[in-house]
């Protein structure tokens, strides 16, 4: 990202490029309360997927998965028409270390050349007031097919005109968390000892309303 002028003086216009593209951006942060009822595309270059394990006995270790795809559909009027689909290429794995990157597609971890993506499918949506909620749905990670939830938590929604394509339009945005056992998912490498079973997961997704 390009900063070509800032101008943050008693409410005065923030200007700025991305990819070469120049913005007028409001003087202010502030979060978006807009309907964010629609069927989304999610945007993978705001949207992140994190995981965190326990690493023999002494730390949390967070990494991430670096693409995602998918869609979601939010409807606060009637939450059984409530969908999510997910795709994350299990190769995309990043740990910020290449050779432990490297292990973790290997036949002894995700064993990516054999089962390449890991894909959620929404099953319901159960509200809990205005911005949270409980999404249920079935987890495909390692071959093997579970059904999991997720704590999801509403973060904005509403229309960004000052964003160029492919980024702007209306937007929403959710946080979502859910913990599962890898062994459920035959992921039984360095147990007990030296990797927990338990990972905590954690999604920011953003999504650009379709038209």
């Amino acid at each position: 990202m390009l900063l070509r002028n800032v101008q943050l003086l008693f409410g005065a216009t923030l200007s700025f490029g991305i990819a070469g593209v120049a913005m007028a951006a409001p003087a202010h942060y502030v979060p978006l309360h807009g309907n964010p009822d629609g069927t989304y595309r999610i945007d993978p270059q705001h949207t992140n997927v994190f995981f965190t394990i326990g690493h023999v006995g002494i730390t949390q270790f967070t990494g991430r998965f670096d693409q995602i795809s998918g869609t979601y559909t939010f409807n606060a009027q009637d939450p059984q028409q409530d969908k999510v689909d997910i795709t994350i290429p299990a190769a995309g794995i990043n740990t910020n270390f290449s050779l432990r990157d490297q292990h973790l597609r290997s036949k002894e971890f995700f064993d990516v050349k054999k089962y390449p993506d890991i894909t959620f499918v929404s099953t319901g949506y159960v509200p809990n007031g205005t911005d949270r909620g409980t999404l249920f749905g079935n987890l495909t990670l390692h071959g093997i097919t579970k059904p999991v939830q997720f704590a999801v938590q509403e973060i904005g929604a509403g229309k960004v005109a000052y964003l160029p394509k492919p980024w702007g339009g209306y937007l929403s945005g959710f946080v979502a968390k859910t913990t599962i056992d890898r062994s459920d998912f035959g992921m039984i490498a360095y147990l007990p000892e030296g990797l927990s079973n338990a990972i905590h997961i954690k999604v920011e997704v953003e999504g650009v309303k379709k038209s």
